[in-house]
């Protein structure tokens, strides 16, 4: 066992000694040791009920014939950090929570691990840790939150307070409706119910073949999501046993499934960032041309919120992502032949697995469109790529042209939006917001919240180098790279200048001359912060663009 070199013979006396310190018997210190990856912590709600995940998860281990061995990581929870300076601590977590997990590890040799995240840069955090030490590790997330049908009888979730907002703002709706869907919306533990980055992640899990059935999908309050922490925390016992590893799980192929599923359920956009980065973990190439060809050929199923009403409870009720995948393998788009931690291949895993509501998942004779729910537009304002969750877009902003408003940060482009500066046509800009520039890229739910609650979704795009929520809809266009720090064309765009959109080309371009932007680079120098201090300062300093992951260098 990998824990022999740190527990076995006389020399390791010292070693199983601290280990007896801490209560371990001798038998339990011969047994393999699983390393329980745990995110608990008491305010992200996602997060606040890991606890009773990791004992189950630790039942299972037992049963099993493991000992279990409990550590913890840091998370961040990206809805409390929207909107402030906080949000900007939110990606850059990612990098500490790999970092963090290997120090643990390495120092401790465990013989397997099973990672509990749930939220956003959690999931894609302890994934980029498990390709990076590539022992035998199963992840079992906590579930999405339930979502509860509001005065409309659509289900709420966290997107409809922030657009509540919005309305509230307009004078659309009023203080009693506001309190209304911020007492209701969030109504307890898990990640928020919408197919957002958080759920999109741990859906993913299942597709690379790293985690269970039900992983992404059963809710955190049912007993099933107990269920399945116990057989995770079993089947960890046995994939040390077998010497199952990560890398022989998380190869190219499966990062292919992964982005093939991805466009079918329609997931957030946020998830192109943590593949490209668990994808470059994993020594696989991940092209953003590639991205569009797998999305010609694969049709979106799905319509989960934001892009639709359904929410992840309904997509568990349907079938799952295993119902997903099955449906789409008929189309023969899928490489069933790879293996996964329950032992058995993909195709062997999905057998069987039939749609139980055709309008949660659809079949590929009636998909939500014949392409796949994301995109990545390229052009003269984007030409290393920018993404939109073009399944959340409507149907008459796929393609628009606008002239540009420009804003050099996240809370400029807000009151702009709450004073009513923004009218129809516009393309709001918002720049310097990337992962060096921000730094750390931060998620912009409220603006476009914002344009959504005030009735502009369907006419005002928005441009920038930084990111959106998973919550977000809306002709929401982000990652921009290169980003205006690095001096894109995003950083030298000017008010009234005009942008055009076009998703179905998959284009993206500012509508002024190469002699024009020439001079604009010999007269405009893009903005560099210079009070930063601490983790941001360094993390500014060695961060990638976004069309790489914004991993660090």
């Amino acid at each position: 066992m990998r824990s022999d070199v740190m527990k076995k013979g006389p020399d390791r006396a010292p070693q199983r000694s601290l280990l007896k310190a801490n209560g371990y018997t001798d038998a339990q210190i011969r047994k393999p040791l699983i390393g329980i990856v745990n995110s608990f912590n008491e305010i992200v709600p996602g997060h606040s009920h890991l606890q009773t995940i990791a004992r189950a998860v630790k039942d299972g281990v037992l049963a099993a014939g493991g000992t279990p061995v409990e550590f913890n990581t840091i998370g961040v929870c990206d809805g409390i950090a929207m909107g402030h300076e906080g949000m900007k601590y939110s990606l850059v977590t990612r990098e500490l929570i790999a970092d963090s997990v290997e120090c643990m590890v390495k120092a401790h040799c465990f013989d397997g691990l099973v990672f509990i995240p749930n939220c956003d840069k959690i999931v894609p955090g302890m994934l980029i840790a498990a390709a990076r030490l590539n022992i035998p590790s199963v992840f079992c997330s906590g579930g999405p939150m339930l979502s509860l049908p509001g005065a409309d009888g659509k289900g709420m979730d966290l997107n409809s307070v922030f657009e509540a907002v919005g309305g509230f703002m307009q004078g659309t709706v009023s203080q009693e409706h506001l309190d209304y869907v911020e007492e209701y919306a969030c109504p307890g533990c898990g990640s928020c119910s919408g197919m957002f980055t958080a759920n999109s992640m741990n859906c993913l899990c299942e597709v690379l073949g790293m985690a269970l059935s039900g992983n992404g999908t059963i809710p955190a309050v049912y007993g099933a999501r107990l269920r399945l922490a116990k057989a995770a925390g079993a089947r960890a016992v046995d994939l040390v046993r077998e010497n199952l590893c990560p890398l022989d799980i998380m190869t190219k192929k499966a990062f292919t499934n992964a982005l093939t599923v991805d466009m079918a359920l329609g997931c957030s956009s946020n998830s192109l960032l943590h593949l490209t980065a668990i994808a470059h973990e994993a020594g696989v190439p991940f092209d953003m041309h590639y991205v569009n060809t797998i999305s010609e050929k694969t049709p979106n199923l799905c319509h989960l919120a934001p892009a639709g009403f359904h929410h992840m409870q309904d997509l568990e009720a349907a079938g799952g992502v295993w119902a997903v995948m099955n449906e789409v393998a008929k189309l023969g788009l899928l490489e069933l032949s790879l293996p996964t931690v329950t032992g058995r291949t993909v195709g062997e895993n999905i057998a069987g697995r039939e749609i139980r509501n055709s309008e949660v998942i659809r079949s590929v004779e009636h998909p939500y469109s014949a392409t796949g729910g994301l995109a990545v537009l390229f052009g003269s304002l984007a030409p290393d790529g920018a993404a939109v969750k073009r399944s959340a877009v409507a149907p008459e902003m796929q393609v628009h042209e606008g002239p540009a408003r420009v804003f050099e940060s996240e809370e400029e482009a807000i009151a702009a939006i709450y004073a009513s500066k923004i009218v129809p046509g516009d393309v709001v800009v918002i720049r310097n917001e990337g992962p060096a520039g921000g730094p750390g890229m931060r998620e912009m739910l409220s603006p476009t919240s914002a344009i959504c609650g005030m009735g502009l979704d369907k006419s005002v795009a928005l441009v920038t180098d930084g990111r959106f929520s998973g919550a977000t809809r809306g002709a929401s266009i982000g990652h921009v790279s290169p980003e205006a720090v690095s001096g894109g064309p995003i950083a030298y765009v000017k008010e009234g200048d005009r942008i055009s959109i076009n998703i179905p080309e998959y284009k993206l371009d500012l509508l002024v001359s190469e002699e024009e932007m020439q001079r604009r680079r010999e007269e405009m120098t893009p903005k560099i912060k210079t009070n930063l201090t601490g983790y941001l300062k360094r993390y500014a300093r060695t961060v990638a663009s976004a069309d790489r992951g914004a991993i660090i260098e």
